[in-house]
């Protein structure tokens, strides 16, 4: 089946035929108007409960993001802030949740760090991924521990059905930056592929302004990056395939804290990096028992590991993180109007550190059940999930969508969801500075959806909710996290898709109060208003477009102490085909050379903020020659 055929037959599918066809997964990962993370299904967007939004190979292709978080701040209600150089770990804030309450995986498989709670989204590279599915909202019914804030899914590059399809790109730009990578894709009716690798490297830029004079260097980063994919139908029923992201490489950051010495009980000046490691593999057997009954198993492993050293001393630190997991679903068409989804979950967390923990492991198991329900006049869905975790126990996960089609064109969904978070390795075991008493965080969410069908070209989709936090985790006087804070956070988010005048455009607008409920500050690192706008259009084979990205301010610290001023960046792209086969790119970022600080940090008993990159531009040529 080729692409055109399918998108055709997506389109004129009811939803419960839609569900029940999914062995052409490949093909749906190039499509815009489908979703496959919310239930780990294949269906329509609008038919999903999950407030979502979907990048497409496509869409990366035409917006040039130089990351995969550069991308993310496309997105309603997500935020994106980062200390000191590319590879430094960013925080991730969906719907005002930290990042480490917000699940993230690749090809299905979760890549968090379970020391820290973070997924190192930054080493992921860009050029390896084909699809990125961001899910606004609790999800703990289907995925368990960590989606409370939402879900961000990454598919790495898929093959075609018929030859080859080879691929290169090569790309210049400021601050000694190249970009590099090959790809070879292809197949026939039955088996699939594709095969790529990447090499990016950048000098970067210094991050701090006053420090350590070690910190006046430039913070390297350097990125290799080898991604596969390859599926096989056995029969017209059974499908089989694996996939492969490997991502390391070696990251400099500035350390304004210093180091403490213990000779002499001062802080010393370091040249601290870091070599890393981000990985996945996963494979899967998908199968049609019957018209009704589809099953699909997937088994899957994952490596973070990180060696931070020091060129001006000997210390150095390791903290490798490993995770296998098992995941069985099966989807059932009851009959036209009911359909079920019962599954189950394993998975099992490993540490190999040079830090000693009490404990280096530990399992979790689930099982989870959801019903839809599809009348002429509303639909329902009604999930349930519980986990059993070998070390904070049982933790059940409820939610349920209420869906009211007022009429063709305009949905109003209703929706209340239930999550919670594990707390991590280093809240429960680091030495001296844990606590093995201590609960999962959880949340209640509430949320009112509209969608609405403007014109042909025109989509508004739009939400109000409201999240409490309870037993949240925070660091306590005694440098030991405990079980004390409770947060709220409302919001409204709102993306407007339209094309005016030959110009395609995407406008996404964010509100929100995250507030602590004891003190009554906002959240650190939170800005209550953000806007994303891209504009682009297609003139034969010549290209511009240009995005803008508006963040008001925010607080650096819990008690509101340290201010962070807001910021706009505008960005312009161009792109020109010459033929078939090459294709010129040129962007530039942050035009008006715009500074500012995404976060603070601390020297000489003073506050700084770390430089961002200023005005940047980026030259590239894409090279697909046809067979």
């Amino acid at each position: 089946m080729k692409l055109p055929r399918l998108a055709l037959a997506l389109a004129l599918l009811p939803a419960s035929q839609l569900l029940a066809d999914t062995f052409e997964r490949d093909q749906t990962l190039k499509l815009p108007d489908v979703l496959i993370s919310a239930n780990r299904q294949v269906e329509a967007r609008n038919d999903s409960s999950a407030a979502n939004t979907v990048f497409t190979r496509e869409d990366i292709d035409r917006l040039q993001p130089s990351s995969v978080t550069d991308l993310l701040r496309r997105v309603p209600g997500v935020q994106v802030g980062q200390t000191g150089g590319r590879g430094s770990l960013p925080g991730v804030y969906i719907r005002g949740t930290k990042s480490a309450q917000s699940l993230v995986l690749v090809d299905g498989q979760r890549i968090g760090n379970s020391t820290s709670g973070d997924s190192n989204l930054q080493h992921i590279n860009i050029e390896q991924v084909e699809r990125v599915e961001v899910l606004r909202g609790s999800r703990s019914v289907i995925y368990g521990s960590d989606a409370i804030g939402g879900v961000i899914q990454i598919f790495t590059r898929r093959g075609g059905e018929q030859g080859l399809q080879p691929r290169m790109h090569v790309g210049v730009g400021s601050n000694q930056t190249w970009e590099r990578s090959l790809g070879l894709s292809g197949g026939n009716a039955q088996t699939r592929f594709n095969l790529g690798a990447s090499l990016d490297e950048t000098a970067g830029i210094n991050r701090t302004h006053e420090s350590y004079p070690s910190d006046g260097d430039h913070d390297e980063y350097r990125n290799k990056s080898v991604s596969l994919s390859l599926s096989h139908a056995l029969t017209d029923d059974i499908e089989v395939g694996a996939n492969l992201l490997d991502n390391q490489g070696k990251s400099a950051f500035d350390n304004p804290f210093g180091r403490f010495d213990i000779n002499t009980f001062e802080s010393v000046q370091q040249q601290p990096y870091s070599e890393f490691s981000v990985s996945s593999v996963s494979s899967y057997i998908d199968a049609r028992i019957n018209d009704a009954w589809k099953t699909r198993v997937e088994f899957g492993h994952s490596e973070n590991r990180e060696k931070t050293l020091d060129k001006l001393s000997d210390e150095r630190s390791v903290f490798n993180t490993y995770r296998d997991s098992v995941n069985w679903q099966n989807d059932l068409t009851l009959d036209e109007r009911n359909s079920l989804i019962l599954g189950g979950d394993w998975y099992e967390d490993r540490i190999n550190s040079s830090t000693a923990f009490d404990e280096d492991s530990r399992w979790n198991r689930a099982a989870f059940i959801q019903h839809r329900y599809q009348a002429d006049s509303f639909s329902t869905e009604l999930g349930l999930r519980r986990d059993q975790n070998q070390q904070f126990g049982s933790q059940n996960s409820w939610s349920g969508t209420f869906t009211l089609p007022l009429n063709p064109d305009n949905d109003v969904l209703l929706t209340y969801s239930e999550g919670f978070r594990a707390p991590t390795f280093n809240d429960l075991y680091y030495p001296d500075f844990s606590n093995p008493d201590l609960k999962p965080e959880t949340s209640k969410s509430y949320e009112l959806q509209w969608r609405s069908q403007l014109t042909q070209s025109s989509r508004l989709e739009a939400s109000l909710y409201r999240t409490d936090l309870q037993d949240a985790i925070i660091f306590g006087s005694n440098n030991r996290p405990a079980n004390v804070a409770s947060a709220r956070i409302n919001g409204f988010e709102a993306a407007l898709k339209q094309e005016l005048f030959g110009w395609q455009s995407n406008l996404g607008v964010a509100i929100i109060d995250p507030r602590d409920r004891d003190s009554g500050h906002t959240l650190a690192r939170r800005a209550r208003r953000t806007l994303s706008l891209d504009l682009d259009r297609q003139f034969d084979r010549l290209g511009f477009g240009a995005s803008w990205q508006a963040v008001s301010s925010s607080y650096d610290d819990e008690n509101n102490q340290q201010p962070l001023g807001g910021y706009a960046l505008l960005g312009l792209r161009s792109s020109w085909a010459l033929n078939r086969e090459i294709k010129l790119e040129l962007k530039v970022d942050n035009l008006l050379d715009k500074a500012y600080s995404r976060a603070l940090y601390s020297h000489g008993g003073s506050q700084y903020g770390y430089r961002e990159e200023g005005r940047a531009w980026m030259f590239g040529v894409t090279w697909m020659p046809g067979f």
